[in-house]
């Protein structure tokens, strides 16, 4: 087997670090052994109408694949854990989507049966009709501000509450303004409100 056939046989699939990111053109630069490829595209699960967007990071280790063994050719074909990026799970039944530089994490335990996101400064839901939570308790722990409030069923309030501006209304009478008749001395009692 002659030399350049055993070269090209070994550069179809190498790993490596990536060594630098283009923020413009969205290409990456690989340290494989004493080589540095070009500037190289990276896989993704979906490119199409649906599309998935997870950014390399310079020091990943990753897999290259290089077609017909010509570094010219080569591309990133996926991502490998290592000692500076270790597995982020805990179990074999919990799936972490997506963790974050920042210390965010977006995790599902199957053996909790647990969605949870954290590590995150502010977080959005925007929907143009309608969002639904169907579950027997949503509970916040702190403020709850909302613009407009609609209690179709029953409920219940404790501790103290402070009403500013507009009115506020019991079964048609203005609490703050309502007034009493059959108004008399001593231990009467008023009517009713009006």
């Amino acid at each position: 087997m002659s030399a350049e056939l055993m070269r090209l046989l070994s550069n179809i699939i190498r790993t490596g670090i990536i060594s630098e990111v283009d923020e413009k053109s969205w290409r990456v630069r690989v340290r494989s052994g004493e080589l540095e490829t070009g500037w190289l595209r990276w896989n993704t699960t979906r490119a199409g109408a649906f599309n998935v967007w997870l950014p390399p990071s310079p020091g990943e280790q990753v897999v290259i694949a290089c077609i017909g063994g010509n570094p010219e050719t080569a591309m990133i074909i996926g991502s490998l854990w290592s000692d500076a990026s270790p597995a982020p799970g805990k179990s074999l039944k919990e799936i972490v989507q997506v963790s974050a530089p920042d210390g965010a994490v977006f995790r599902y335990d199957a053996d909790a049966g647990a969605l949870s996101a954290s590590g995150m400064k502010t977080a959005t839901l925007q929907a143009s009709v309608s969002v639904t939570l169907d579950t027997p308790v949503v509970e916040c722990t702190n403020l709850l501000r909302t613009a407009t409030l609609d209690v179709t069923k029953e409920g219940k309030m404790s501790g103290n509450i402070t009403h500013s501006g507009g009115n506020f209304t019991s079964n048609g009478i203005t609490v703050h303004t309502h007034k009493h008749g059959g108004v008399k001395g001593g231990s009467d009692s008023t009517g009713g409100p009006q």
